[in-house]
């Protein structure tokens, strides 16, 4: 998914309400990081005031949590040298629009 993108500095949380990207996932699981928190997104446990360490299952599914995200994170740093996109992000929206380019073309391949 691929939400539009907003005219000058939003925090994280007003992008995702706003871009489209909450209404256009529904009600589809999706993880991010400690910036969303109060979004109902899946993001990473925090300790608690007075808390010393947070209890193991919640450790192990930090842990998880951060696998998959640095996989993303990854491959956004990986997309950020491809010239096409440098190029876009020039031009309006245009980053938009070939993200959601490849995105389609990502879901036929998955397809068959």
């Amino acid at each position: 998914m691929v939400g539009r993108p907003l005219p000058g500095n939003r925090n994280d949380c007003k992008a995702w309400a706003l871009s489209g990207a909450e209404d256009a996932v529904g009600r589809t699981t999706v993880i991010a990081d400690g910036g969303y928190r109060g979004t109902g997104l899946v993001i990473p446990h925090r300790r608690e005031r007075g808390q010393s360490e947070l209890p193991a299952w919640k450790e192990e599914h930090n842990t998880s949590h951060r696998q998959v995200r640095a996989r993303v994170e990854h491959a956004f740093a990986r997309m950020k040298t491809w010239k096409i996109l440098r190029d876009c992000r020039l031009k309006g929206d245009g980053v938009h629009h070939a993200m959601l380019g490849i995105a389609r073309l990502h879901n036929l391949a998955l397809t068959g």
